[in-house]
């Protein structure tokens, strides 16, 4: 049966213009409770509604912004920015010394939610001065509250609502945190075959493994740390929906790119929702990739052996 986050159901935007979309409450508390999720539509009913039944925006806008923010710790406190710049960095460095492409790099964000990964690349220019960053969102009200705390920060990145991949200037790297699982059946090949078509030269996009004890693991996580019940009844949805190693590798196959999963199944930490990525780069920089990555291309697993690398 499927499984559904509730900050999935609780905002609806046009895909390609982001304009906000009326939500009625009891449809929401409908698709949760046939999907078996009585929990979630405990806390959807909730929500404040208007006469007519439709969820207010604004509650809406400030409840997400809540529960991001909290979600911005757990980020702090789990260094989920060094992790990311571990394979980012060495992804940059093939860029630049096989000559692919000249520079300025840009890095785009898909997703970006609060955009902490980009504010946090902007503040330590982990990835070089020659890459521009920019954190994209169908949501207006993250979106803003983005552009807010990089301006108080004082930050050298941009943000911008609408679709990643209707941007008018291409990405050299597409990167995300926590999407893939959002995407089901066609629509995550789909969200590769996009980015494989674009200029860019690579993507990496992390997500949590796929562990039996995942769903364990986020539930003692986020009822320790996560304040709102649609914080904690999320963070064990999204785990419960991660994409196996096959599924994530078979859908990031495509042409002209050349799929590689870092630290698969087999090699992941069972006891927590561990997050390592799906990584895509052109076919010729696989090679400065491995190179720039030294020891810990090890970690790296094409298709042909992600069966012994799981096994």
């Amino acid at each position: 049966m499927q499984q559904f986050e509730i900050s999935d159901l609780i905002t609806a935007v046009e895909p390609h213009s982001g304009r906000r979309l009326p939500v009625r409450r009891a449809e929401v508390v409908r698709r949760l409770l046939e999907s078996g999720d009585e929990r979630g539509s405990r806390i959807v009913a909730e929500l404040p509604a208007d006469r007519e039944g439709v969820l207010d925006p604004d509650a809406v806008d400030r409840l997400l912004i809540s529960v991001h923010t909290e979600l911005q710790r757990l980020s702090e406190e789990l260094r989920i920015g060094e992790r990311l710049v571990h394979v980012l960095g060495p992804i940059f460095t093939a860029i630049r010394s096989a000559g692919a492409q000249p520079g300025p790099y840009r890095l785009v964000d898909v997703g970006c939610g609060l955009g902490y990964l980009v504010r946090w690349l902007a503040s330590t220019c982990a990835l070089g001065a020659d890459v521009e960053l920019v954190g994209v969102d169908l949501d207006a009200a993250l979106v803003g509250e983005a552009e807010r705390l990089a301006r108080a920060e004082g930050l050298g990145c941009r943000f911008v609502h609408g679709n990643a991949f209707d941007l008018p200037q291409a990405a050299t790297v597409y990167v995300s945190t926590g999407v893939l699982h959002h995407f089901r059946g066609p629509d995550l090949g789909e969200f590769f075959r996009v980015q494989a078509a674009s200029p860019a030269q690579a993507f990496c996009h992390f997500d949590i493994a796929a562990t039996r004890l995942a769903p364990i693991g986020a539930w003692v996580f986020h009822r320790a740390r996560m304040r709102h019940p649609l914080g904690r009844h999320d963070g064990v949805v999204s785990a419960r929906r991660a994409h196996s190693d096959e599924t994530l590798l078979r859908a990031a196959t495509a042409p002209g790119i050349r799929p590689l999963l870092y630290e698969p199944r087999g090699s992941a930490n069972p006891f927590c929702t561990t997050l390592r990525p799906v990584i895509g780069v052109r076919p010729h920089l696989e090679a400065p990739l491995r190179l720039a990555l030294g020891r810990a291309a090890r970690r790296l697993v094409g298709p042909e052996h992600l069966a012994e690398a799981i096994g």
